[in-house]
């Protein structure tokens, strides 16, 4: 009897771990795609093993904005199995992803046997079955399972469910036991903050979990001085302290890389505009999740005032108003809102970086509440049986939809791994989708330009200036595409109005110091290019391209002292010049050489 019970356990995660593998199979097809996969993995040997100096890289790279040596670590021994074949880095990141839903359906399992204790065991699996699936499968989760560089999400959305997991296991256990359960709880959470920080606000989540179902807090709120409920609050200690401390170090990541956005461009209004709208994008997509893509561009300007996000704010205050009136009657509501909210929050634009308004890959976490609502609606909707107030034609009819959707999830899943198979693909599919996306038409421009089509890229740089010509970064795109064709004198008129917009980016200077190079205009272009390494010590190209110009000058001495930098800081940046020049270079004789430029890579 005990062997049949578990059996039973075991086979329903253990299903919904493989439907989930089986939706989101042609994920395992994919490549590295030029969208930083090639920072991260590509051109970054530092996360190849498991030796100190990789460790100790682990431990303290801010690469592209993030601390997460968790993360590093679970791709480091990626690479130590599977080399650079991208099949072995998908492949992890799927199993991370079908545990996940594994995990979601005994989390879903608990919270709703604790929500509704008389419905019975089987519609507690029945509907904690239907929230992992409908968690699983939803095509939002793609981005995350299908592209390399989002492995920290199903990591860190691992490490999360298990910190719930103990967190409640510490609630049902006896007091002997509960210390060690909460010490369970509290490393996984440190685990998960060092995959990806956005599970930081998970501590506001168990509070509110000690509201409902748990009924640890509820009403007690108001009886602080109550000694179980002071404990209640003091168990948060430890996961409020860590989550701070991941918050500041995200912070400080993401200020040191340059990548936050400035309060001048998006000021605190323009934040509650994008908060906003990114809690009801995100609700909206879960229910119709269509025209996903890779790249939600930021408007020039966000305003609360403007139509989308004014609707937005006012239908987020009317749901937060609604559920609130509820609240006596039906506290699940309220509850799963506040928990989506909370979720969202370090990811929903309040604290700003990149191009994007909104990410499908940032739904990873914060969808979890809204598929546990799901599961809610099933129990609900089986007590509705049992009461009669459900006939059971309707019930038949309602069941059907509700696989038919599942299943509609999966296909449309399948389908949304495969556009990330290469470069090409993925943005082909996003200007599709969205033909004035101006960032979609530069990245597509350069894989084309990289792949040696120079027209097809020329005309896709065109256009994204065409969308967006304030923006300098594309711009600088442009500009780099026109003097890979020998369109110097175009190339130097783009450089230098991307220039005037954005006079501190050392690569657009970088850029403009190898046009000049490549007219010959050897003095300005060495002006410029100390410039670039002056904003930017770290950047090899500008160091390689102020080599050339100042041996062009006939100070090979100096030029060499710049190479040797260069190449300290990326060995392969010389694998564009002549060897014979590179000779040179390292051991100057008297005269110069003619220089070539040295191509600096398209921009992000």
């Amino acid at each position: 009897m005990k062997a049949r019970v578990r059996d039973r356990a075991i086979a329903a995660p253990a299903g919904i771990a493989l439907a989930t593998f089986a939706a989101f199979l042609p994920a395992l097809s994919n490549g590295f795609v030029d969208w930083d996969d090639n920072l991260n993995f590509l051109s970054n040997p530092h996360y190849r093993g498991l030796g100190w100096d990789h460790v100790r890289w682990m431990l303290t790279s801010t690469l592209l904005g993030h601390w997460m040596p968790v993360t590093w670590f679970t791709l480091a021994l990626d690479y130590l199995v599977w080399g650079m074949r991208p099949f072995g880095y998908h492949l992890t990141s799927l199993l991370f992803h079908a545990a996940n839903a594994a995990l979601f359906y005994e989390l879903a399992r608990r919270l709703l046997a604790r929500a509704s204790p008389d419905t019975g065991g089987p519609a507690h699996r029945l509907a904690a079955a239907i929230a992992a699936l409908f968690f699983a499968l939803h095509p939002l989760r793609a981005e995350s399972v299908a592209w390399v560089t989002e492995r920290r999400d199903v990591v860190s959305g691992f490490f999360g469910l298990l910190t719930v997991l103990a967190y409640l296991r510490m609630v049902e256990a006896p007091a002997a036991r509960r210390r060690g359960w909460l010490a369970a709880s509290l490393v996984c959470f440190a685990l998960g903050l060092a995959a990806k920080a956005s599970v930081m606000t998970l501590p506001l989540v168990l509070l509110l979990l000690d509201v409902y179902p748990l009924g640890r807090l509820g009403a007690a709120l108001r009886r602080f001085t109550a000694r179980a409920t002071r404990q209640v609050w003091l168990e948060k200690t430890p996961y409020v302290l860590l989550g701070i401390a991941s918050g500041a170090t995200a912070f400080w990541a993401q200020r040191r890389t340059g990548l936050l956005t400035s309060l001048q461009l998006h000021p605190p209004f323009a934040r509650l505009a994008m908060g906003a709208y990114s809690l009801i994008f995100y609700l909206w997509k879960t229910l119709v999740p269509v025209d996903l893509m890779p790249e939600y561009e930021l408007p020039p300007a966000v305003r609360l005032a403007d139509p989308s996000f004014l609707a937005c704010a006012v239908i987020a205050i009317g749901i937060t108003v609604a559920l609130a009136f509820l609240y006596r009657r039906w506290p699940t509501g309220l509850v799963v809102w506040l928990a989506y909210g909370v979720l969202l929050a370090p990811v929903s634009g309040i604290v700003h970086t990149g191009h994007h308004l909104v990410a499908d890959r940032y739904s990873y976490v914060a969808s979890a509440p809204l598929a546990m609502l799901g599961g809610a609606l099933v129990l609900g909707a089986i007590h509705a049986i049992r009461a009669g107030v459900l006939a059971p034609r309707l019930a038949r009819v309602v069941s059907i939809t509700g696989l038919l959707w599942l299943l509609g999830l999966a296909a449309i899943s399948w389908n949304q791994a495969q556009i990330w198979k290469d470069t090409e693909t993925l943005w082909r599919y996003a200007v599709d989708v969205d033909p004035d996306c101006a960032l979609c038409h530069s990245q597509l421009g350069a894989e084309l330009g990289n792949r040696g089509l120079a027209a097809p890229a020329l005309e896709e740089f065109s256009r994204s200036v065409a969308l967006r010509p304030d923006d300098p970064g594309l711009r600088g795109n442009l500009g780099l595409a026109l003097l890979r064709m020998n369109r110097t004198d175009e190339a130097l008129a783009q450089f230098r109005t991307a220039l005037a917009r954005r006079p501190h980016d050392a690569g657009l200077r970088n850029r403009l110091g190898a046009a000049l190079l490549k007219q010959g205009t050897f003095a300005e272009a060495s002006a410029e290019l100390h410039e670039a390494v002056r904003l930017d010590p770290d950047h090899a190209e500008a160091w390689a391209n102020l080599a050339l110009a100042t041996h062009a000058l006939g100070r090979p001495d100096e030029a060499s002292r710049y190479l040797r930098r260069a190449l300290a800081l990326k060995p392969d940046v010389a694998s564009r010049f002549d060897p014979r020049l590179v000779a040179a270079l390292l051991a100057p004789a008297s005269g110069s050489a003619a220089p070539a430029p040295v191509s600096a890579p398209a921009a992000r």
